[in-house]
C-alpha cells in the first residue's frame, strides 16, 4: 500500500515529537527531591526551586500554546515543529548540564517553548495530510501511542534517578529528538500556495506572560522574602495589571489569541470554570504526593513512581469506556461525580501517620482519586468541545489546554503558602486536604452548571479531541469515531 508507507514518516514524526513533550511532563515530579538535594550546597535548593522547575515549564506553555497555531500558519507547519524540536533539544541539554538551580530554571523555560510549538504543530500536520476516516485513524494511532507516555513516565522517571541520575530525566530526550529530526528530512516541504499567514496576537501574549510570570514570583518568592516586600508587592500590582490588561485588549484587537466570545456557551464557560478548579488540584495532588513519597515516606524514585503507576493506568484503560457513557448518558453526572471520587481519594491520603504505611495509607487514596479523574478527564473534554461550533473547536481546544496549563501553574505556585514551606506530615495534610476542597468545587460547579442538552459529542473534530491530550492523563479515541 504505497500510499501509506508515505504517510508513515508523518505520523512517526508526529508521535516522537509529541511523545518527548509528553514524557517530560510526566517524569520531573519524581526527580524534584534529587534535584533540590543536588542544588542545596548552592543555597537553591528547598520547595521554591521545585516549584520553579515546575512553573518554568508551564509558563512558556500557558503564554505560548494559544498563539503556537497562528506561527505555524506563518512560518510553516514543518518548519515550526523543526524549531521546536531544536529548541526542545537544546533545552534539554541545559537542564541535563545545569550547574546551578537558576540555569535549570531557566532551561526548563526554554523547554517549556519548545513543548509549545510541539504538540500544536505535529497535529497540524496529521490534519492537513488527512480527511475523514483516515485522519480519525490517524489520530487513533497518535493518540494511542503518545498515551504510553503516561503510563510509563512515572516509572521510567524513579528508575532514571536511582538507576542514575536525575539528569538523565532530560538527557533521555536526545535521542527521540534526533530521530524526529532525521524523519522530518524525508518530509515534502510545507505548501505555501493559497495558505493564509495566521496573525500573531504578540501583545495578548506578552501581558499574558508577564502577568503570569509576576504573579507566580510573588507567589514562591513572598513565601521567602515576606507578602509585604517591595519586589513581591510590586510583582503582584504589575502581574495583576497584566492580567487585567489582557482580556480588555483581547476584546478589541482583530485577530485575539483567546477570542473572549467563545465563553458566550454556557458549557464552554461552565466547563472551563470547572477546568481551572480540577487541574488547579491534580497539579497541587500530584506535586504533595510526589515530594511527601520521597521526602517525608523515605522511599526512593522508583518505589515512589510504583505507588503512583496507578493513576496514569487507569485513565488509559478506562478512560475511553467513560468517554463512551458520557456520549451516551451526557457529561455532568461523570463531571460531577468524578471530581467528588478524586477529592475522597486526597481525604484518605490526609489520614496519613508516623509511620506511614505507603501501602495501605497512600496507595488507596491514590487509587481512588486515579478512578475519579478518570470518570472526569473525558466527558469535561467532551463538555467543553462540543459547546462550540465545530469551526471554533480547534481555538477552544486550545483555550481549554492553555486554562489547565495556568490553573496547575497558579496552584503549584500557592504550594508554599499551603503546606506551611515543607511537605512533611503536616504539610502533606493540609495540602490534601486543600485539594480535596478544590476537586470538591470542580464537581460542584459541573453538578449546578453542565446541561447535557448542549452536549453533541458526534459533532467535535478529532483533530480537537486530540488537541486537548496534552495534560494528566490521556483522553479517550476521537468523539464520534
Amino acid at each position: 500500500m504505497p500510499a501509506e508507507d508515505s504517510d508513515r514518516p508523518l505520523i512517526a514524526v508526529a508521535v516522537l515529537a509529541s511523545f518527548v513533550a509528553f514524557l517530560d511532563g510526566s517524569v520531573v515530579n519524581l526527580a524534584l527531591p534529587a534535584i533540590s538535594r543536588d542544588f542545596a550546597v548552592a543555597g537553591a535548593s528547598g520547595l521554591a526551586l521545585q516549584q520553579w522547575v515546575l512553573d518554568g515549564y508551564l509558563l512558556a506553555l500557558g503564554a505560548l500554546i494559544l498563539v503556537a497555531g497562528a506561527v505555524s500558519d506563518q512560518f510553516g507547519r514543518l518548519a515550526v515543529l523543526r524549531a521546536g524540536l531544536v529548541v526542545f533539544a537544546l533545552a534539554s541539554v541545559l537542564c541535563a548540564l545545569a550547574p546551578s538551580g537558576e540555569i535549570l530554571v531557566a532551561a526548563r523555560v526554554l523547554q517549556g517553548v519548545g513543548a509549545a510549538f510541539l504538540v500544536p504543530s505535529s497535529l497540524a500536520m496529521i490534519n492537513a495530510r488527512f480527511t475523514g476516516d483516515a485522519q480519525a485513524r490517524a489520530i487513533g494511532t497518535w493518540t494511542a501511542w503518545t498515551g504510553t507516555a503516561f503510563v510509563i513516565g512515572p516509572l521510567l522517571g524513579g528508575v532514571l534517578v536511582d538507576a542514575l541520575d536525575w539528569r538523565w530525566i532530560f538527557g533521555v530526550n536526545l535521542l527521540p529528538l534526533a530521530v524526529t529530526l532525521a524523519l522530518t528530512t524525508r518530509l515534502p516541504a510545507d505548501d505555501v500556495s493559497g495558505r493564509r499567514a495566521g496573525r500573531v496576537d504578540w501583545v495578548g501574549a506578552t501581558l499574558n506572560a508577564a502577568g503570569l510570570t509576576a504573579v507566580v514570583y510573588a507567589l514562591i518568592e513572598g513565601q521567602r522574602f515576606g507578602f509585604d516586600h517591595p519586589g513581591v508587592v510590586a510583582a503582584l500590582v504589575l502581574g495583576g495589571a497584566c492580567l487585567v490588561a489582557f482580556p480588555l485588549w483581547e476584546r478589541r484587537v482583530a485577530h485575539p489569541m483567546m477570542p473572549l466570545q467563545i465563553f458566550a456557551a454556557r458549557n464552554f464557560l461552565v466547563g472551563n470554570l470547572t477546568t481551572v478548579f480540577l487541574y488547579a488540584a491534580v497539579s497541587l495532588g500530584m506535586l504533595i504526593v510526589a515530594l511527601f513519597l520521597q521526602q517525608t515516606a523515605g522511599l526512593g524514585a522508583t518505589e515512589a513512581g510504583l505507588v503512583m503507576l496507578p493513576i496514569p493506568v487507569l485513565s488509559f484503560l478506562l478512560a475511553r469506556r467513560f468517554g463512551t457513557l458520557a456520549g451516551r448518558h451526557g457529561p455532568r453526572l461523570f463531571m460531577a461525580v468524578g471530581p467528588v471520587v478524586a477529592a475522597a481519594g486526597f481525604v484518605l491520603m490526609a489520614g496519613v501517620r508516623a509511620p506511614v504505611d505507603v501501602w495501605t495509607e497512600v496507595l488507596p487514596g491514590l487509587v481512588v482519586f486515579g478512578l475519579g479523574l478518570t470518570i472526569t478527564v473525558s466527558p469535561l473534554t467532551a463538555a467543553v468541545l462540543a459547546a462550540v461550533e465545530p469551526s471554533q473547536s480547534g481555538i477552544g481546544s486550545a483555550v481549554n489546554n492553555a486554562i489547565s496549563r495556568i490553573a496547575g501553574l497558579i496552584a503549584v505556585a500557592f504550594t508554599g503558602v499551603i503546606v506551611g514551606g515543607a511537605v512533611d506530615f503536616d504539610g502533606f495534610r493540609s495540602g490534601a486536604l486543600v485539594t480535596a476542597a478544590l476537586f470538591a468545587t470542580a464537581g460542584v460547579i459541573a453538578a449546578v452548571g453542565i446541561r447535557n442538552e448542549q452536549c453533541d459529542v458526534a459533532r467535535i473534530p478529532a483533530a480537537s479531541v486530540a488537541g486537548c491530550h496534552d495534560r494528566a492523563t490521556p483522553p479517550p479515541a476521537p468523539a464520534g469515531r
